[in-house]
C-alpha cells in the first residue's frame, strides 16, 4: 500500500484526504505531473517541475514550496515507498476554500504526491501495438485554457477515451477545431514516412510532453528527419508508422486507425528503434 505525502506529512492509502471544500475538487482548480521513476532514479524531474510551476504561475497559484524542497519530497516519496521503477502523481491544488470559486477564500494550496505503479495496456499490446480511433471531442481551444497548463481540467479527454471505450478501440486521438490532429487523450502523437519523423507542433493544441521531448532529441540524434509541424487525418492514414509518447504510455505503436491499417499492420522499425532507445535512456536516468 503506497504512502501518500501532503502538506508535509506521510498518510496511508486510507488515510489520505482532501477536503470536500477543497477548490481542486470543487472545481478542477490545480495543476499536476505525471512522472517516473527508473531504477531508483526519477525521470527528468527537473523538466516536470518546470512545467508544473510554470502551468502555477499561468494560473496565478502560489506553490507552497520551492522547486529544491519540491525535488527533494518527490524523491523522498519513492524512497519511502521503496519502490525502484514507480509513477508519479504530483497534485498542487488551489486549496481550502467555500462553495464559491473566488480564489482569494483559499488561503493555502493543497500539495500531495502519490509514488505507486501504473500500467495503462497489458505488456503485450507494446508487441502487438493498439487500434484507435478519432474522438468526436475536440481538445480544449488556447484562446480558453491554453493547452501548455497541465490542469486538473481533463474532462474533453475523457470524453475522447469513453468514445474510444464504446468503440472497442485501446486510445483516441484528438482533433483541433480546425480539424488539424492534435493528440491522445493522455499522449503526444508522431507520424512515420520512410525515415521523416513528424509530430504536431508545440504551438498547436497539445501540452508539450516532457517523453515527447525526449523522443525528439533521441530521433535527432540517430539521424532521423524530425519536423515538428501540423498534420491532417489523410497524413495518419497514408503514414508507414504512428507511435504515442507519454509518462505513463511510454512509447506504444498504433497499428490501426479509424478501422484503416497503418503500414503493414504491425509495430513498425523506426517506433521499435526509438522504443528501445528511450528505454536506455530511462535506465540511465534520463
Amino acid at each position: 500500500m503506497p504512502k501518500i505525502w501532503m502538506d508535509g506529512e506521510y498518510y496511508e492509502k486510507e488515510d489520505a484526504r482532501i477536503s470536500v471544500f477543497d477548490h481542486g475538487l470543487l472545481y478542477g482548480d490545480g495543476v499536476f505531473e505525471g512522472i517516473r521513476a527508473y531504477n531508483g532514479k526519477v525521470f527528468r524531474l527537473a523538466q516536470h517541475l518546470d512545467r508544473l510551476y510554470a502551468s502555477a504561475k499561468a494560473l496565478v497559484l502560489e506553490i507552497p514550496m520551492t522547486p529544491d524542497d519540491m525535488t527533494a519530497m518527490v524523491e523522498d516519496c519513492v524512497r519511502v515507498n521503496g519502490l525502484s521503477d514507480a509513477y508519479i502523481r504530483l497534485v498542487v491544488t488551489r486549496g481550502f476554500g467555500d462553495l464559491g470559486f473566488d480564489p482569494r477564500k483559499c488561503k493555502r494550496a493543497t500539495v500531495f504526491c502519490i509514488a505507486d505503479k501504473i500500467a495503462l495496456w497489458p505488456a503485450e499490446i507494446y508487441d502487438r501495438g493498439i487500434r484507435a480511433i478519432t474522438s468526436s471531442v475536440p481538445v480544449n481551444q488556447p484562446s480558453a485554457l491554453a493547452p501548455q497548463i497541465k490542469s486538473l481540467n481533463y474532462i474533453s479527454h475523457i470524453m475522447a477515451k469513453i468514445e474510444a471505450n464504446n468503440a472497442g478501440a485501446d486510445e483516441a486521438l484528438m482533433l483541433e477545431p480546425t480539424g488539424l490532429v492534435a493528440e491522445a487523450t493522455g499522449q503526444n502523437l508522431f507520424c512515420v514516412t520512410g525515415r521523416r519523423v513528424r509530430t504536431t507542433p508545440g504551438f498547436n493544441g497539445i501540452l508539450r510532453g516532457v517523453t515527447r521531448a525526449a523522443v525528439i532529441e533521441l530521433a535527432r540524434e540517430a539521424g532521423y528527419d524530425v519536423h515538428e509541424e501540423p498534420l491532417t487525418r489523410y497524413d495518419l492514414y497514408t503514414a508507414d508508422e504512428l507511435f504515442l509518447t507519454g509518462t505513463a504510455a511510454e512509447v506504444v505503436g498504433i497499428v490501426q486507425l479509424d478501422g484503416r491499417k497503418i503500414g503493414c499492420g504491425q509495430v513498425g522499425d523506426i517506433t521499435k528503434d526509438l522504443a528501445g532507445r528511450f528505454r536506455e535512456l530511462a535506465r540511465r536516468g534520463g
